[in-house]
């Protein structure tokens, strides 16, 4: 298995999250390329079941996520995620001290709603 040894950075405060989602349930636009919201870190949380995390810059590696190997998904980094099979899962998100100068404005962001 492929797991992700990260942490959320030092700093790092939830903004918001979005529901619990299933693989019938999942928004379209986490399973699109995509980047996280301006400013703010993500936080894959798998509850039940797994599924994969990649990153489009690195699409031969996908990380596996489950309730013991949640994913954090660092900002201004294109990705998607990947359902595998039965899964309950939700994403964090954690604003960070950071600039928001420079970032992509044309990246689609579908975690904009949920903070």
């Amino acid at each position: 298995m492929n797991y992700q040894n990260a942490q959320l950075p030092d700093g790092a405060k939830l903004a918001g999250a979005t529901s619990v989602m299933t693989e019938k349930t999942i928004a379209q636009g986490i399973l699109a390329k995509h980047m996280a919201p301006k400013g703010k870190c993500g936080f894959l949380v798998v509850e039940e079941g797994a599924c994969q995390f990649v990153w489009e810059d690195d699409a031969t590696n996908p990380i596996d996520c489950d309730p013991d190997h949640p994913v954090v998904i660092f900002p201004e980094r294109y990705h998607h995620v990947a359902i595998t099979g039965p899964v309950k899962l939700r994403v964090e998100f954690y604003a960070l001290p950071v600039s928001l100068e420079g970032l992509d404005e044309t990246a689609s962001r579908p975690g904009d709603s949920f903070i």
